[in-house]
């Protein structure tokens, strides 16, 4: 009988559940900035834990993932996030990528064009006198 009470006491809340949900998502969203190519949950710096560590304590006081994000970049920049939002301060960073694939596209198909063989432009006479020595060189092989 004392069993199922000590299950009760270890299994944990479904509000801790929830939370601690909530920590590896944002955890995952947001970049640990001593790191920087490292996501807060993966990263084992100190600051990554002093940040993993804040994310629990403002989720714990009921801020909303958005609100908590919020904070973040308020006190970080938009660099702790790996999506920074679209602003005029960001808009290089969205905007830059799809051009210089657009410019890449550009250049291949003006080289892809350049290779193509130039169309003929032989002289009608030498045209002639080609098939005409053609047809000479054949026309006896033809009928044998």
């Amino acid at each position: 009988m004392l069993q199922p009470a000590a299950a009760k006491v270890a299994a944990p809340a479904a509000s801790d559940v929830a939370a601690n949900a909530r920590l590896v998502e944002l955890s995952a969203e947001l970049r640990c900035l001593v790191c920087q190519n490292e996501s807060l949950a993966s990263s084992r710096a100190p600051l990554a834990e002093d940040l993993r560590r804040e994310v629990r304590e403002r989720i714990a006081a009921g801020d909303s993932n958005p609100q908590i994000i919020s904070h973040l970049t308020d006190r970080y920049g938009d660099f702790v996030t790996y999506r920074p939002p679209f602003k005029a301060r960001t808009l290089l960073l969205w905007l830059l990528p799809p051009l210089l694939l657009l410019i890449g596209l550009i250049l291949l198909l003006r080289q892809i064009r350049q290779r193509k063989p130039a169309s003929s432009t032989a002289d009608p006479a030498q045209l002639a006198a080609l098939r005409a020595e053609f047809d000479s060189t054949h026309h006896g092989k033809d009928t044998q």
